[in-house]
């Protein structure tokens, strides 16, 4: 037996098919006219391509030229050149000491067909980052292009000045961060070596999608050093203006940081529980301020 729900029920409306009407055929200049679908009132709340509608047997041209415009502006995405200097500079105004790097590509060609060449550093960079090491370190941050410079030129410097208040908070002990040209996430390993740091953090420019071609991808691992495998890391995905937000995110690896170094470990074997901690799906503010 099923109890009714009160007529004030906080649960969501579910939208039948049968109870959303047809949007009427609009005469459409190219194709004649577009059949709208019958989902399209749900359309509004992704970006993802669903109830594009119909013109004829095909796609309506607003849609295929939709369609164009993001497999451009995912390919400019990857193609864009890295501005290392700029990015420096802005971190370096954040308060952050900064060093740029490369990995040991050469070009973007040579970087998008080798990707092994984008895990390790170039010889000048790892005798420069020999040279600056000092003391061990809590964390080491690298900044690297990845497949997509627009992302880090675009979420770089907002994710930092949230995540700096939670490194003031736990009061943890930064290597210069490193800002790293034709860069993958393995490069992190080498840098954290160098560096002397007991973790990680390696902010990159996310392969782009046909929604998404400026999202920002933050990878932990703890105890870095070169051969490190991919799930001996954690990833916190899509950082940016419309996916997660900056202060969530820097809880959230504020969260990881800490419970990796209290455990000792990343990876398959650490569980993100952080929205444990969420008041009204917000992440605490932290009690300390960056000054």
């Amino acid at each position: 037996m099923t109890t009714p729900l009160p007529q004030d029920s906080a649960e969501p409306d579910i939208i039948a098919p049968d109870a959303v009407s047809p949007e009427p055929a609009v005469p459409d200049a190219s194709t004649g006219y577009v059949v709208e679908d019958v989902w399209r009132k749900l359309a509004g709340t992704t970006p993802a391509r669903i109830a594009l509608g119909r013109a004829g047997t095909g796609l309506p041209t607003r849609e295929v030229l939709r369609f164009a415009l993001a497999h451009a502006q995912a390919r400019d995405a990857v193609h864009t050149p890295f501005d290392s200097a700029a990015t420096a500079q802005a971190i370096s105004a954040l308060g952050f000491e900064t060093i740029e790097i490369a990995s040991a590509a050469p070009a973007r060609d040579a970087y998008l067909r080798r990707p092994d060449l984008g895990r390790r550093l170039s010889d000048a960079s790892r005798a420069a980052l020999r040279e600056r090491a000092g003391e061990p370190v809590d964390l080491a941050v690298v900044v690297a292009d990845g497949l997509s410079s627009t992302a880090i030129h675009a979420q770089a410097v907002p994710f930092l000045t949230a995540f700096k208040t939670r490194v003031a908070e736990a009061g943890w002990r930064l290597a210069p961060i490193a800002v790293a040209s034709q860069a993958r996430v393995a490069l992190g390993d080498e840098v954290g070596e160098l560096m002397k740091a007991r973790a990680v953090v390696v902010l990159i420019g996310e392969r782009p999608g046909l929604s998404s071609p400026d999202s920002l991808g933050l990878y932990l691992t703890f105890a870095p050093r070169v051969g490190r495998s991919d799930a001996e890391r954690n990833c916190i995905s899509n950082v940016r203006g419309e996916g997660l937000a900056y202060d969530h995110a820097a809880f959230k690896l504020a969260w990881l940081i800490d419970q990796a170094m209290a455990r000792q470990l990343t990876g398959v074997n650490l569980k993100d529980e952080s929205d444990l901690l969420l008041v009204g799906g917000k992440p605490p503010q932290p009690r300390l301020s960056a000054g």
